[in-house]
């Protein structure tokens, strides 16, 4: 009983805090400000996009880990992220009719979901459900998943499109990398470093402009901005209640630190955000959702991490999945692995440009790859400073790079490190391979463990 009392006292204050300063102005200004920001951004990226397909303006085509944003941004193409393109098709309710559109082209059911949706979307000339989406005049592609190589192959074969590499040496096991000093570092970055001037000139060669090194440092300084911002962000969730959903909120941030890294615009809004959520720390103002209408309070009874991808063809019913029980995911790995490295706040050196991006490259990249092999201390830790209740491993047949071995992952932190977790399996975009109601049942039985844990703990 005394678990039950604990979580609704908490509950209570959370509301309590959400109408007491919901009168004031500034509380009206503030709290749901980076919701609205964020969707008006997103709204302007994909008409930007729309807007340059239909004057046929070409695009470059790149992915979210090791986006060579900053580099990009300096020769003025728009920059397109597929895997943000094709994940929007699932919450839009699409996703099914391209890819059966796909597979009826040709594509086997294996291949990733991505891939196929994307396909299709050129296949009917670029139509997307938010816009257009125009043909590649370049693509930049990275080591960071063994995917983006054959998905940049058919922009190849379509469009003719030049395609750069960017190969960043990865760790060969868990634990054995080299760290700036080492002499295998010093290697390995003038090796990145020269493929970032391969891709200069390749940017130069595509649009016939100069590559301009202060308009270069312009961007990294708004990276550098994003990148503080969003790693402090993250740290907000250490507290209670946690003023995010990771789940829900995260993928609005992550559309933010992607189609707007290196942008004066993106680096407002990750300060503004950022600025939001302190306040509602400071004033216990947690993380909130939608009911009738309006922002409500999100009940915060379990903290949870989330390991894998959210499924976006049932986006809403997931969610709810966890948070018809008062679950609330305060970190989760796709905000690390799927912003690019912006979320771990490494800051590039404006004096020393090219060098400090490479750095950059090489440290974000690989940090994200081995997140995802092997392990994430802030999630899979008995002592995270989340203080988790619970983990949940989500594994989905579209990706095997974010899915390979969490079963094992799973099975370690249940019997090494005592953390309640849950296995569920479905997809990122495709309905076909989504049982709700089996889902449902597994994460119904994860929370009678919970609760049953909590109440054990309560009577020692």
């Amino acid at each position: 009983m005394a678990v039950r009392d604990k979580s609704e006292t908490e509950r209570g204050m959370t509301a309590e805090a959400v109408q007491r300063h919901g009168s004031k102005s500034e509380d009206q200004d503030i709290v749901g400000r980076g919701s609205r920001e964020g969707a008006r951004l997103m709204r302007k990226w994909f008409s930007s996009l729309t807007e340059a397909a239909r004057h046929d303006r070409k695009a470059a085509f790149v992915f979210v880990m090791g986006n060579m944003n900053e580099v990009l941004r300096c020769f003025d193409m728009p920059i397109v992220f597929p895997e943000v393109t094709a994940l929007q098709t699932a919450v839009r309710g699409t996703s099914e009719d391209y890819l059966r559109e796909a597979e009826d082209y040709g594509f086997s059911p294996d291949v990733c979901g991505y891939v196929k949706a994307d396909i299709a979307m050129h296949l009917r000339g670029g139509e997307h459900p938010m816009g257009l989406i125009p043909k590649p005049a370049l693509v930049v592609t990275t080591n960071a998943c063994n995917t983006y190589f054959k998905w940049a192959e058919i922009w190849e074969r379509l469009y003719e499109a030049p395609v750069v590499t960017i190969d960043v040496p990865n760790e060969r096991a868990a634990h054995t990398r080299s760290v700036p000093g080492d002499e295998n570092f010093k290697y390995e970055l003038a090796y990145v470093t020269q493929q970032v001037k391969e891709l200069i000139s390749a940017c130069e060669r595509v649009t016939g402009k100069r590559f301009d090194i202060d308009k270069f440092r312009e961007h990294l300084r708004h990276a550098n901005t994003m990148s503080r911002y969003w790693k402090m962000l993250l740290a907000l969730n250490q507290g209670t209640p946690a003023v995010f959903n990771a789940l829900t909120d995260g993928l609005a941030y992550l559309g933010m630190a992607n189609c707007f890294r290196a942008t004066e615009e993106g680096a407002i809004y990750f300060k503004e955000l950022y600025e939001e959520m302190e306040y509602r720390s400071r004033n216990g103002i947690g993380a909130l959702t939608k009911k009738d209408g309006l922002d409500v309070p999100l009940e915060q009874r379990f903290r949870l991490g989330l390991l894998g991808v959210p499924c976006y063809p049932i986006f809403r019913g997931f969610s709810e999945f966890f948070s018809d029980w008062g679950g609330v995911f305060v970190i989760s790995s796709y905000l690390k692995f799927a912003s690019g490295g912006t979320s771990l706040g490494y800051e590039f050196d404006l004096d020393n440009p090219i060098e400090s991006f490479a750095e950059g490259t090489l440290l974000t990249v690989r940090e994200t790859q081995t997140g995802l092999l092997f392990d994430l201390p802030d999630i899979e830790d008995k002592l995270s400073p989340y203080r988790l209740d619970g983990i949940v491993y989500h594994g989905v047949k579209s990706c095997r790079t974010a899915s390979s071995g969490l079963a094992d992952r799973r099975y370690h932190t249940s019997e090494m490190l005592g953390l309640p977790t849950l296995l569920l399996e479905s997809d990122i975009v495709d309905p076909r391979a989504v049982s709700k109601a089996q889902m449902k049942n597994r994460a119904d039985a994860f929370f009678e463990g919970l609760i049953a844990r909590q109440q054990r703990a309560s009577t020692r």
